[in-house]
């Protein structure tokens, strides 16, 4: 095959969808990860929007403010969905019936990572400030489907994490690392730029990049410290508007909350305390509705 086939960028959402169903050996597994992600972060949201029963905190850092608004980013950052979908087809067309197995795996794991950042957000929601911009149709939707009550973890920057070490997990199981070293790094990049997404459209504040990385060393064992490390250093390399100063400040801070999170998390009695204690130290937002005091 051609290798613009075996391109994770090249593969058309709509197709690996349907692929996806009609196959028999990951149809359960792909409508089980929906029913993860359906329920665990939009019905979930939307539920305690509603009820106004779960204490909101806000969490953002004065180093935000040295990250501008660009709202030209916001096509990459609502690109985090159909980055893993791309790699999905891109397992499928490469390795068909013998990736399966694998695939299935990844796939199952996209949807556990809802749930497992939902252990959080069912006790302690989270939101950042972010302007009010309509100057385009997508900054609408964003506005008026996004609650914005899910920033501690970051589930744009886990979904990122998981989809570059998932598609390294599976081509190195199948032998392939080297072959497609290229294309990993490729991928690699990806995650991180949607990741700067997340910060340059301010959806999220560099806290919740930290909390992100935290949660998927304790969720992955192909993210330890120092791959969490080394993926947080390799955020602002490129040219961008940020100062140097600012960017080797952001990414120490980064590095600097999640050592933090991790060392408290040794002790722990379960996984996300050192997240709930970070954000029950945080303002709750003022709200336009009643809150409830955190436990």
């Amino acid at each position: 095959m051609p290798m613009s086939k075996h391109k994770p960028a090249d593969q058309p959402i709509l197709i690996v969808i349907l692929k996806t169903i009609l196959n028999p050996a990951l149809r359960k597994t792909g409508l089980r990860c929906f029913k993860r992600i359906i329920y665990n972060f939009f019905l979930l949201q939307y539920k305690a929007a509603l009820r106004r029963s779960i204490p909101v905190s806000r969490v953002d850092h004065p180093l935000d403010g040295k990250i501008p608004f660009l709202p030209g980013w916001v096509g990459t950052y609502l690109d985090f969905t159909s980055f893993w979908i791309r790699i999905t087809g891109f397992v499928l067309d490469r390795y068909g019936t013998r990736g399966e197995r694998l695939l299935g795996d990844f796939i199952d794991s996209m949807g556990r990572v809802y749930a497992f950042a939902a252990e959080v957000y069912a006790r302690n929601l989270s939101t950042t400030s972010r302007p009010r911009y309509l100057g385009s149709l997508r900054f609408i939707l964003i506005h008026a489907a996004d609650p914005h009550l899910m920033c501690i973890p970051s589930l744009h920057v886990m979904v990122m994490i998981r989809s570059y070490t998932g598609l390294t997990a599976i081509v190195r199981e199948l032998g392939d690392e080297e072959a497609l070293a290229l294309q990993l790094l490729e991928i690699r990049r990806g995650a991180l730029a949607i990741t700067e997404a997340v910060l340059y459209v301010k959806q999220h504040s560099v806290n919740c990049i930290a909390a992100a990385m935290y949660a998927m060393t304790r969720f992955d064992l192909s993210f330890p410290p120092g791959e969490a490390e080394g993926f947080a250093s390799g955020l602002f390399t490129g040219p961008g508007p940020i100062s140097p100063e600012d960017r080797a400040a952001i990414r120490d801070h980064i590095i600097d909350l999640y050592r933090r999170f991790l060392n408290e998390g040794e002790n722990a009695p379960s996984w996300e305390e050192p997240l709930l204690r970070f954000l029950r130290a945080h303002p709750e937002k003022d709200c336009n509705f009643r809150q409830t005091a955190a436990q």
